[in-house]
């Protein structure tokens, strides 16, 4: 493979939002590769045209790069390199961040922090926005966005936000049925932050500019959101923009053995014989509990395929990750097992059990406090205002800090379950990918 000819996707400190943009550039046939910050940090961008940085917390993916790692972005960008950001991603790029344009962020309380869902864009003429099927103000999806603030008149401004559709929120609140019945204002007052989704009318979404010699297109809307023809087809322009759009090689993927056979020693085998059947079982039934408890209590429902919709007073992004990065990890190895195996591939399906028994170890002690915790907080919010960080209860207080700490990025026992599914899911993708070559 012309190497040359490729993307490399920065996985690390994106979780939900690496493997929605996974799913997205695989469906629409986008050649990219995925790349880990230590191999960023030890010069792999030279082998690339163009680096994708999908959402996840901005601050925790400098943290993971380190000095050295933004060093090199720096210099790939500036040698000619490309660089395309979604959200976190594009918070990256930022002076808030690396700094590979001049802008920042507007200020937590300046913002409308808790928008989702679709939205019109007011588009600029560009090749990004070639061949969509609505040319005047397209819908796409935005997912809790930060916001630009741009000054520096080199960066254009590739689209700004128009009108939210009915169907998306801010905060827990549906947009169409506040517009039709309800008071913004007084909403805003009693949830203590800003709702009105008109407050982002004009508002930067998509800006382009330049870092040396390289090109840099920041996105705060997600084209990889699941089921939107629109933002694949911004997808496949961004590709052809930047130079990427070498085919990735056909063929069904979900057929491709998980594990490379070996070609002596075979022998007939299920994943059974080696334990993974109800590892499997005990990882999907504890993480399908745990969102059930959510359904039945009215904390949440599903928005799309991969991102829930949360009550205020509790977290929800942090549960839907869990579950669908779990979910992840046992569809890959249900769908890629053969029953015709060697020893080779017997060894490294131990090397399985063992992680998945340790993700297990970690995960089930998570999953009964946080559904203690949920009831709770379902409780807590029948007697006052609570919010995910805020509540007087000293019980609710302990237990959050001790699964997800005081931060509001990832934390606690949480981070420490996530860290470890996403080393796995990782492997277990590349494994896939290698093989599909």
């Amino acid at each position: 493979m012309d190497m040359t000819t490729n993307t490399a996707l920065l996985w690390d400190e994106s979780f939900l939002w690496g493997l929605m943009a996974y799913k997205a550039l695989n469906s629409n046939d986008l050649p990219f590769e995925l790349v880990r910050s230590e191999e960023i940090k030890n010069g792999i961008l030279k082998n690339y045209k163009t680096l994708f940085v999908p959402g996840g917390w901005a601050s925790n993916k400098i943290k993971t790069l380190g000095d050295n790692g933004t060093k090199e972005i720096r210099s790939f960008v500036k040698n000619g390199g490309n660089y395309i950001g979604f959200c976190g991603g594009a918070g990256l790029a930022t002076l808030d961040g690396i700094g590979l344009l001049n802008i920042k962020r507007r200020p937590t309380k300046e913002r409308v922090p808790s928008f989702s869902g679709r939205i019109q864009l007011n588009i600029s003429e560009h090749p990004v926005w070639n061949d969509l099927a609505e040319n005047n103000s397209p819908v796409f999806h935005a997912w809790w966005p930060s916001q630009f603030l741009v000054e520096d008149e080199s960066i254009k401004v590739l689209a700004t936000y128009g009108k939210a559709m009915p169907d998306s929120f801010s905060s827990d609140m549906n947009v169409g049925d506040v517009e039709a019945k309800g008071n913004w204002p007084g909403l805003e007052a009693v949830y203590k932050i800003k709702l009105d989704p008109e407050r982002l009318v004009g508002e930067p979404a998509v800006i382009g500019g330049l870092y040396g010699k390289g090109r840099v297109v920041l996105s705060l809307v997600h084209f990889d959101t699941p089921d939107d023809a629109n933002g694949a087809a911004v997808l496949r322009n961004l590709w052809e923009y930047v130079g990427s759009t070498k085919a990735r090689k056909s063929g069904n993927e979900a057929a491709v053995p998980l594990l490379r056979q070996a070609q002596d020693d075979s022998v007939m085998v299920s994943l059974s014989n080696y334990g993974l059947s109800p590892l499997i079982n005990d990882l999907e039934s504890s993480v399908e509990e745990l969102i059930s408890l959510g359904v039945r209590n009215f904390l949440w429902f599903w928005r799309n395929p991969m991102l829930l919709q949360w009550r205020r007073g509790v977290r929800g992004l942090e549960y839907c990750t869990l579950y669908v990065m779990i979910k992840e990890i046992t569809e890959i190895i249900q769908m890629q097992h053969s029953p015709t195996i060697g020893a080779e591939a017997a060894l490294s399906i131990q090397h399985l059990e063992i992680k998945l028994d340790e993700i297990k170890k970690l995960l089930l002690p998570f999953v009964a406090k946080a559904k203690g915790l949920l009831v709770m907080e379902r409780l807590a919010m029948q007697n006052g205002h609570i919010t995910y960080e805020r509540c007087e209860d000293p019980e609710i207080k302990k237990l959050r800090e001790e699964l997800f700490s005081t931060s509001k990025s990832h934390g606690g026992l949480f981070k420490e379950l996530l860290d470890e599914t996403d080393k796995l899911l990782y492997n277990l993708l590349t494994t896939v990918d290698n093989q599909g070559q």
